[in-house]
């Protein structure tokens, strides 16, 4: 008998990722990992702020599920599942790249709105973290939109997603990437942010989490500078404690250097150099708004969700 193979497929703004899963029988036991890849493919840059998957963007995502089909058909996979977020929900030519990429691979893409990203996001962190019973923030960077999620183990409590990804901010607030991010535009993105995140702040003061759980690159890029290594995608534990203490060092240490240092430092992936930047500073006005100080990181999100979803069924 064949086993079931299942591939997930979560085309982000900045980050294509594959997992592919073999499913046991009998059916309670855990799905074997059998590929976790990511190819970064920078789906917004160039375009998402004019609402447009630019032309070299688009090559690069249509190249990248040829890849992953190869991948797939490699592996025997028996079912496939590819979902598309911010990049694809809001540009004119999202609908045409799914259809590319249906034409060239066969893979239909599903483009899912911020809700459902938020809460599969939620269902694949809990697979990672164990939340307990106390209320948790967990926050989601991409590079189009940010979800956050006010959820225990059990019950999400209030879920919202943002189009204020990394990609977005750095079109807003850090014209010249190669330099160093200006006192100015820290304080403009952090005005910006107060007023875009008033629903979270509500949020927070209703349902008062105690920890804050980070589900994205940005956060597994501070989680590799705080080890001084870069570390593949099959390397990540599920969840990394981020000491309070070194998401600081590593926010002021990117604040003051320039493009070129940045990409410099261990554990930084060149195409997270920038994008970096201006997520720390959303990382740290949430950490002001909420006053947290217990600062999490989880390997899963999205895929994971998925994964979770169709098991349960």
């Amino acid at each position: 008998m064949r086993h079931r193979r299942l591939a997930l497929i979560d085309m982000g703004t900045n980050t294509f990722h594959l997992l592919i899963v073999e499913l046991p029988e009998p059916s309670h036991q855990q799905p074997v990992t059998l590929l976790r890849t990511k190819v970064g493919v920078r789906l917004g840059e160039g375009g998402i702020s004019k609402g447009e998957i630019a032309p070299a963007a688009f090559e690069r995502a249509l190249h990248t599920l040829v890849g992953f089909k190869e991948e797939i058909e490699l592996h025997q996979v028996t079912d496939v599942r590819a979902t598309a977020t911010s990049a694809m929900r809001v540009t004119r030519n999202g609908p045409a790249l799914a259809q590319a990429i249906f034409e060239q691979t066969g893979i239909r893409v599903e483009v899912i709105p911020g809700e459902r990203e938020a809460e599969l996001i939620a269902k694949g962190v809990r697979r990672a973290v164990p939340l307990g019973a106390q209320p948790h923030l967990i926050m989601d960077i991409g590079g189009g939109s940010v979800e956050f999620i006010i959820a225990d183990a059990t019950t999400i409590f209030w879920k919202q997603s943002f189009e204020i990804g990394a990609q977005r901010l750095l079109d807003k607030f850090f014209p010249d990437p190669s330099g160093v991010f200006p006192p100015e535009a820290v304080a403009a993105e952090q005005q910006y942010l107060a007023e875009v995140l008033a629903p979270l702040a509500a949020a927070v003061q209703e349902f008062r989490p105690v920890g804050v759980v980070g589900a994205s690159g940005s956060f597994d890029s501070l989680a590799d500078m705080q080890l001084g290594q870069l570390r593949t995608e099959a390397e990540l534990p599920p969840s990394t404690e981020l000491a309070l203490s070194s998401f600081q060092t590593s926010y002021q240490q990117l604040l003051s250097l320039t493009h070129a240092q940045r990409v410099a430092l261990p554990g930084i992936l060149p195409m997270r150099a920038d994008m970096l930047v201006v997520a720390s500073v959303l990382i740290d006005f949430v950490l002001r708004i909420t006053g947290i100080t217990h600062l999490q990181t989880s390997a899963y999100a999205l895929k994971e969700g998925l994964l979770a979803e169709m098991l349960e069924q």
